[in-house]
């Protein structure tokens, strides 16, 4: 089997963007080598693994899950099935993170419940400049997602900015701290069922929670449900993670502080009902995506 017949195969199992990626994946090359090479044969060990991952496809396995990437405010992060695939639609989170951050002249102490993969803790550490962040998720397989991330994106490079094309794109090249470097920033993950095991008051709380219905979960595509319910659920009225935070926010938000959480396209009302004189912020698609309250 060649390159151009391994893809073409591929393409007939997903659009021609993921056939891309896994065949890239699969071979450990770039695009243009698919494109330079497509008559090389590959090897019985690639065309198996081609065979495995399309059943995978098949099956509703995630392409993330599959390749262990998933692409994030311009950042490769590791992701695998304990963690939710981090989507572009949050980006939005970040960037009004940001624009908070840079717009102090203070370190802020930073919470990110529900972190997940880290894609927002470590995405904060990477474009901000003295920061504190705290990083928690109940799911100690998650955080352990997280430390990968975090040491492969932070600790190793030294900081070192090397990728603002995202930001840069949406016109947003100021969110970028001035001197590209954000090895000061620390991240500091901790076990812990929402506030449990949180301790202190924070500047800025961030929190992409659980929010989807749970009856709504079963309607959602084979992918989505693959990813973990536990990422996913969101309770009965899909709000219990907000009424959650809405009972502890007064108790570990600093004076002044701010809160910025993500919400589903559609629970703007129900949320800002449970969050007084707060603020909803659309995503690029034009969906209300981000509640900012402020204490």
């Amino acid at each position: 089997m060649t390159v151009r017949e391994a893809l073409d195969l591929a393409s007939k199992k997903t659009n021609h963007i993921e056939a891309n990626t896994l065949l890239q994946y699969i071979l450990n090359v770039d695009k243009k080598y698919i494109i330079v090479n497509s008559n090389s044969p590959i090897n019985q060990s690639q065309e198996e693994l081609l065979m495995k991952s399309l059943c995978e496809l098949e099956n509703g396995i995630p392409l993330q899950y599959i390749t262990s990437k998933a692409y994030f405010m311009g950042l490769e992060f590791y992701v695998d099935k304990n963690v939710l695939i981090p989507q572009p639609d949050t980006e939005i989170l970040v960037e009004e993170a940001l624009k908070i951050i840079n717009a102090s002249n203070k370190k802020l102490r930073i919470l990110d419940l529900c972190t997940g993969s880290g894609a927002i803790a470590v995405s904060i550490a990477k474009y901000a400049k003295n920061v504190e962040i705290i990083g928690s998720d109940i799911s100690k397989e998650a955080l352990d997602i997280a430390k990968i991330n975090y040491k492969k994106l932070i600790k190793l490079d030294n900081g070192v900015l090397k990728n603002k094309n995202v930001i840069k794109s949406r016109g947003n090249d100021n969110l970028i701290n001035s001197n590209n470097e954000a090895s000061s920033n620390k991240i500091k993950f901790i076990v812990s069922d929402m506030f449990d095991k949180i301790k202190g008051r924070f500047d800025l709380i961030i929190s992409n929670p659980p929010y989807i219905k749970t009856e709504v979960i079963k309607q959602l595509s084979k992918d989505v449900q693959n990813e973990p319910k536990i990422a996913l659920d969101g309770g009965e009225d899909g709000l219990r993670f907000y009424k959650i935070i809405r009972d502890n926010i007064e108790s570990f938000l600093a004076k002044d502080g701010t809160l910025l959480m993500e919400i589903g396209y559609d629970q703007k009302k129900e949320v800002q009902s449970l969050f007084e004189h707060s603020k909803c912020i659309k995503d690029l698609s034009g969906n209300d995506r981000v509640i900012i309250w402020r204490k």
